[in-house]
């Protein structure tokens, strides 16, 4: 199937509450293209060079997201125009980020990155370190921020049942900081979980957004 067909057959799927972002990761600029004139606004991508790079030569109502892991220094350079940045996971990154917004007289969504894969990985929160950023009265004094939801990956694996579980976590980490830090902020709204293996599991257990690479756009190239 085309790219076109791809982001029709996932517009058809799709529940009305969830979205596609398009990971246009090592994807150049014509797939891109391709996938936005089948009506696609939201693109993802993993590195800041990159993402710099494809920003400018692309159309401007593109809605980007960066879903990698993202280091202080190179907040600055995807600041001026990034939408949602997915895998926030500490105080001095989102210090950061509102820094750089700041700057540029922007607000930046943000999404904390829970760790609910059994595989080893060195990023991501536990529910203690997510309430700890909530409760740092640094923290409380951002405005150039906005905590939008949560994002998190399952384990690679073929068993659904641990990957039903992972993400069902998740969704009860979105509950709990819901109910405890967000009751009142309805923009507090989003659980992005759920790739091109698993996102029909991810839907079935709270995901409002999915990150799709593979199945648009074909294998890594």
């Amino acid at each position: 199937m085309s790219i076109k067909e791809n982001i029709k057959k996932y517009n058809n799927q799709l529940p009305e509450k969830v979205q596609l972002v398009a990971v246009s990761k090592t994807k150049p600029n014509s797939f891109i293209l391709e996938a936005y004139a089948a009506g696609q606004r939201i693109f993802g991508e993993n590195k800041v060079q990159d993402l710099a790079a494809k920003q400018p030569e692309l159309p401007s109502d593109i809605i980007w997201h960066f879903i990698g892991h993202l280091q202080r220094n190179k907040v600055k350079f995807i600041a001026p125009f990034v939408n949602t940045i997915h895998a926030v996971d500490s105080i001095r990154l989102i210090k950061e980020i509102n820094k750089q917004a700041v700057i540029n007289n922007r607000i930046i969504n943000c999404l904390l990155q829970f760790h609910i894969a059994e595989e080893e990985t060195k990023f991501g929160l536990n529910m203690q370190e997510a309430e700890e950023i909530l409760n740092n009265e640094n923290f409380k004094t951002l405005q150039n921020i906005k905590i939008t939801g949560l994002m998190g990956m399952a384990t690679f694996t073929q068993n659904n049942e641990q990957i039903r579980k992972e993400f069902r976590n998740l969704k009860n980490y979105f509950t709990q900081l819901k109910s405890n830090y967000f009751s009142n902020n309805p923009e507090f709204s989003e659980i992005s979980m759920g790739m091109s293996g698993d996102y029909k599991i991810a839907i079935e257990e709270g995901s409002t957004m999915i990150r799709i690479g593979t199945d648009i756009f074909g294998a890594r190239g």
